[in-house]
């Protein structure tokens, strides 16, 4: 293996400035030669290196020269029926082999590489309260590399479609084939008021409880529409007179008023620790419930790891 008559362009040479130095440098190298290394190094021969990565003894060999063209440095000596590294090939190795561990790590193409990762859960606040502690147990104690991020829902089929989010749950249903869905839960609705309310001094009729101002806090979709069709018609020609995306927003002024309020009773058991709520009983009401789904990219399911903590997420429900 001669070194000697190395060309004189390195890649410290100066080149023009109108590209950022990092890919002016990895432009010079075809980054396949950095494997090549790896095995040359760990196997510390030529012959071995080729049956690791099935390539011809003359194949390995043309590489290192390539790499010697690159790098001011033989990299490796004859040594009887091997190789071994010089001073330079190992400080390039401790760098080499750290840099091909962390992509690695960030392709995890098998699932199995126990490296940190994100994954993106979408929620409104009201649903993200209820299920995210559930969920950080579960995935936690499965997979505790993994790291969680919760991020509004804005536009939940766009955000699946377009991979901006891994996951969202919520109360919608999406007609796209694309896209999966689990039911995690079901929840019953109650009728919401303060304490010591007007109401809950007469009769709970229909009649009665239609006189109050009520809240409203769906929002839109499908399945909200004809959950919101079915209340209004149990109470039919009611005043609605506020409404907000945040159920906490609710809470707070539910508290504070004789407004009403529908909600699910997961999160009234929640909110009635924070602010003083109480629950109206009503039969016609509490007959009605929501589902609340997890929904993922069906292209997902190709990712191991995701696929993983999709099974988690519905075994832990």
């Amino acid at each position: 293996m001669e070194y000697n008559n190395l060309p004189a362009k390195r890649l410290n040479d100066p080149v023009g400035e109108d590209k950022p130095q990092i890919f002016r440098t990895l432009r010079n190298i075809d980054l396949n030669l950095l494997t090549i290394f790896e095995a040359v190094y760990v196997h510390k021969g030529i012959v071995n290196a080729a049956k690791i990565l099935n390539l011809t003894p003359s194949a390995i060999s043309q590489s290192i020269q390539k790499l010697r063209a690159i790098f001011p440095d033989p990299l490796f000596i004859r040594k009887g029926q091997g190789v071994t590294p010089t001073a330079y090939a190992t400080h390039l190795h401790e760098y080499i082999s750290q840099g091909l561990e962390s992509i690695l790590g960030a392709l995890d193409l098998t699932g199995s590489y126990d490296k940190q990762r994100t994954i993106t859960i979408g929620t409104s606040p009201s649903v993200g309260v209820l299920v995210m502690p559930t969920i950080y147990k579960a995935v936690k104690e499965h997979s505790p590399q993994l790291l969680l991020r919760n991020i509004p829902v804005s536009e939940p089929e766009t955000q699946l479609a377009q991979f901006q989010t891994d996951l969202i749950i919520d109360s919608n249903n999406f007609s796209a084939r694309a896209l999966g869905q689990n039911v995690l839960y079901a929840d019953t609705l109650v009728l919401v008021c303060r304490q010591h309310h007007p109401a809950l001094g007469q009769p709970l009729t229909i009649e009665n409880l239609r006189s109050y101002e009520h809240s409203s806090f769906m929002t839109e979709g499908q399945t909200m529409n004809l959950l919101r069709q079915r209340i209004d018609e149990i109470f039919p020609e009611r005043q609605v007179s506020f409404s907000s995306y945040n159920m906490f927003t609710m809470a707070s002024l539910i508290g504070s008023s004789d407004m009403l309020c529908v909600m699910p009773a997961r999160l009234f058991t929640l909110l009635c620790k924070c602010w003083p709520l109480q629950s109206i009983p009503l039969p016609q009401l509490n007959t009605e419930c929501i589902e609340i789904s997890l929904h993922y990219n069906k292209l997902s399911l190709r990712d191991p790891v995701l696929e993983n903590v999709i099974n988690v997420i519905r075994q832990a429900f």
